[in-house]
């Protein structure tokens, strides 16, 4: 079963604002909370399936992209903290202030921000087919990941890890400081553990004690029909991985269109140039075209003029995570030759003389197209 719409899960219409959106987790938040619902584990996973949701809608750029590509601008995991399975605590971390003075929940749980790992970007190039049908790909990436030897903790054995005797595994510390306005209370990071509210005496030997080393990674992706040129798609927690632990980057795949040898893209529409010979425009004549999937046989009428454009609806690209497609059009030029032979050139000065080829818009000779077959053919 796939993910539910993030709208649905929250409750909200596409046009709500940032406070209706931020409102409307926090009630879900509160209802679903695990301090209300020891032990419920559906419970739980909606009250994760909320945080997923806020995450992405409460993001200007990922709240774009959603409503742009669905599930399929998120990430091969759809994007948000369930996906990347993180923890209840991990989304008190990252929202622990929607929560505050609420009922008095998640207050224990509240401690040091996840830290992220940094953001890979990698340019990823399509054929109009590609584009057309949509593509798997795999990416080889290098790129920091956690430790193995370590599991990502720094530390030669867990019990080289301990609490931070300085900040009590807060990772921060608070001063008071005499002023003349009286005593000022500050917060800072913690100078004995940075921040990360733990100390190693042994450090690993794989890593050195920093929890990550440098791997190369293949990565599979799936790109929805109808991207187009310039288009980011985030591939979530396949970046970087942070220090020591924490929450891993995004893969970020930037894309880029190979030119085709015939069709113009212009949006979801295609171009195609054909050029047609005097004759043909003349009398009239079958000829094929391509598509992005095969060729097709459309038919010139009699008396085509250069620049008409035949529209073969359906033919083009489709619409990104929707139901339309694109036309193809294609734009109909007369090739005049540069140099004719003896003959041709006699019977082209007969057309010199000819009321038939004398331009006028208004004028239909039946008869015309009948005459000119004994000409050419």
């Amino acid at each position: 079963m796939g993910k539910r719409d993030y709208y649905e899960v929250l409750g909200v219409s596409k046009e709500a604002t940032k406070e209706e959106i931020k409102k409307a987790y926090r009630k879900q938040a509160l209802k679903y909370h695990p301090d209300k619902n020891p032990g419920d584990k559906k419970s739980e996973e909606i009250f994760k399936e909320a945080a997923e949701a806020y995450e992405v809608l409460s993001n200007e750029e990922k709240k774009s992209r959603y409503d742009r590509l669905g599930h399929a601008g998120m990430g091969n995991n759809g994007g948000g903290f369930s996906g990347q399975g993180m923890t209840v605590d991990d989304i008190f971390s990252s929202f622990g202030d929607i929560f505050g003075g609420f009922g008095g929940f998640g207050g224990g749980r509240r401690g040091r921000r996840v830290i992220k790992g940094s953001n890979l970007r990698v340019k990823v190039k399509l054929t109009l087919q590609e584009i057309a049908a949509g593509a798997e790909k795999k990416i080889k990436v290098n790129k920091y990941d956690t430790c193995d030897s370590c599991g990502g903790t720094g530390a030669a054995d867990p019990s080289s890890i301990s609490t931070c005797s300085t900040c009590h595994g807060s990772g921060q510390v608070t001063r008071l400081t005499n002023t003349m306005l009286g005593q000022m209370q500050t917060t800072a990071v913690c100078p004995s553990c940075g921040g990360e509210g733990k100390t190693i005496t042994k450090k690993c030997t794989a890593c050195y004690g920093e929890g990550i080393v440098q791997k190369e990674d293949v990565i599979k992706i799936n790109i929805p029909a109808g991207v187009g040129k310039g288009m980011q798609m985030t591939v979530e927690g396949k970046g970087n991985a942070p220090r020591r632990g924490g929450v891993n980057g995004d893969l970020l795949v930037v894309i880029d269109e190979e030119e085709h040898p015939d069709l113009i893209r212009e949006g979801n529409d295609l171009i195609y140039n054909l050029f047609i010979s005097i004759p043909d425009a003349v009398l009239g004549t079958h000829v094929e075209v391509p598509t992005v999937d095969n060729n097709v046989k459309i038919k010139i009428e009699p008396g085509t003029q250069p620049g008409k454009i035949l529209r073969l609806r359906g033919k083009g690209l489709p619409e990104v995570n929707g139901y339309g497609r694109g036309d193809l059009l294609v734009n109909v030029n007369v090739w005049i030759p540069r140099s004719v032979n003896k003959d041709e050139l006699k019977i082209f000065e007969k057309f010199k003389d000819s009321d038939s080829f004398t331009p006028d818009p208004d004028k239909n000779d039946k008869g015309f197209f009948e005459r000119m077959r004994g000409y050419f053919e």
